[in-house]
């Protein structure tokens, strides 16, 4: 028995999407047969993708988005849904971190880490929880009702990890924000989960686990080994697929067993 999940005449919105895990997130949500609105700042990067996706058979469209800036963001959402129609699915994806003892963390740091990964995470999730909101109240057109939020967030954000605190902190407040948003928007059909995956080998991080430090923590993880982007497509389809309507507010953990190790 095979199982398939089809996300056909769905609109799919990746933010982070020019790298790592948005990358990976976008061409899968494409191959589900979702049409997917590519965001970033690297635009020329996602020019690239959605020539890949388009190459495979597939639907995307491009936008600038920076998360930091909240009219970007509403100017993003809206151009996404004018060209695209209403969005389906969100995949929260943008991010970014510094390594730091926290005795060292300047209120630059500080900022750069919080307004990406929590201020700019909440009010994506925001503007595209109004529309969705909306359509499920009959104000806006479209005919599919609900939707499905997926908040990235990191197994950082269920415990402590040395020299990241920051971004713990930040991550953390996505796994709160997750729950907080699937509380006031689940009776409008809106399912809103966090998915904390554990350490990917990504363009995000590839520098460090070439160095002797880096090599020396994955030795320490429990299987000794980095996850790849793909390793995380299965718990993605899950949470995005129509039928997982009874998935809301949950906090999926895909880290080849750190958090419990």
């Amino acid at each position: 028995m095979s199982y398939v999940v089809d996300l056909s005449g769905r609109v799919a919105m990746v933010t982070g999407a020019s790298s790592g895990l948005g990358l990976q997130f976008a061409k899968t949500l494409a191959l589900a047969g979702a049409a997917v609105v590519l965001a970033s700042r690297r635009v020329e990067r996602l020019k690239t993708l959605r020539a890949e996706i388009e190459a495979a058979g597939g639907n995307s469209h491009v936008v600038m988005l920076d998360v930091t800036n909240y009219d970007s963001i509403k100017a993003a959402v809206a151009h996404a849904e004018t060209e695209m129609g209403g969005i389906d699915i969100l995949v929260n994806n943008a991010g970014v971190s510094t390594m730091q003892r926290l005795v060292e963390v300047t209120p630059q740091d500080y900022d750069f880490v919080m307004d990406t990964n929590t201020k700019g995470a909440f009010f994506v999730a925001q503007e595209v929880g109004k529309r969705m909101i909306a359509r499920a109240k009959g104000a806006a057109p479209g005919t599919f009702t609900g939707g499905r939020i997926v908040n990235v967030a990191s197994t950082g954000g269920l415990r402590v990890l040395g020299q990241i605190g920051v971004y713990a902190m930040s991550k953390a407040a996505v796994v709160h924000m997750t729950r907080a948003m699937a509380l006031e928007w689940g009776k409008y059909g809106i399912n809103v989960n966090a998915l904390c995956p554990g350490y990917i080998d990504t363009e995000f991080n590839r520098h460090y686990w070439a160095t002797e430090s880096g090599q020396k923590f994955i030795r320490e993880l429990p299987r000794k080994r980095l996850g790849q982007p793909q390793d995380l497509d299965l718990v993605l389809m899950m949470l995005c697929a129509n039928e997982s309507h009874f998935v809301n507010g949950a906090v999926v953990t895909a880290d080849d067993g750190f958090d419990v190790g």
